[in-house]
């Protein structure tokens, strides 16, 4: 009897150590990769991929892959231009009026997509975030369902900030 709850132990240790750190709503994240920038990020449970505000957005090819290259859309950032090799390209499709059952006004964009460090508190997860422009919007960057999985994250929407500045 004693060995079989020894072996249902050291079944169950691996459940009970995978408990998700929780972070609020809002959080600073770290970009090693594009000059250590540090940047106010949304955790969106709704949404399935990271997104980084980024303009000028061109792929090209280097070497016979994808690649691209783009500037940071955020406030007080810098026009250094930054390159990285495309992981994929991804599909999004947005409806201009949900509302409007007679005709189909779905749009499909298209976005590069790359594999990025992020630095959230102390843990570093390299991660896909597509690049679009996200100027409009109040947080420059948007963790989503995919990325929360990579931190082994949760999210109480109740607060902000609970992980210490980025130190990766």
């Amino acid at each position: 009897m004693k060995s079989l709850l020894a072996l249902f132990a050291l079944v169950a240790l691996p459940v009970m150590a995978a408990e998700p750190t929780l972070y609020g709503r809002y959080e600073y994240i770290a970009l090693p990769e594009i000059g250590g920038e540090v940047l106010k990020a949304k955790m969106d449970t709704g949404a399935l991929t990271a997104s980084l505000s980024a303009k000028d957005i061109e792929t090209f090819t280097r070497d016979g892959e994808d690649w691209v290259r783009f500037r940071l859309a955020t406030k007080n950032a810098s026009n250094k231009v930054f390159e990285h090799k495309v992981a994929r390209i991804s599909k999004i499709k947005s409806r201009s009026d949900e509302d409007d059952e007679e005709r189909d006004t779905s749009e499909v964009a298209k976005r590069p997509v790359v594999d990025l460090e992020l630095c959230l508190g102390n843990v570093k997860r390299t991660v896909e975030v597509n690049l679009t422009d996200r100027s409009h919007f109040n947080y420059p960057l948007l963790i989503g369902a995919k990325a929360l999985r990579e931190f082994g994250a949760a999210v109480n929407p109740a607060r902000r900030y609970t992980a210490d500045k980025p130190d990766c």
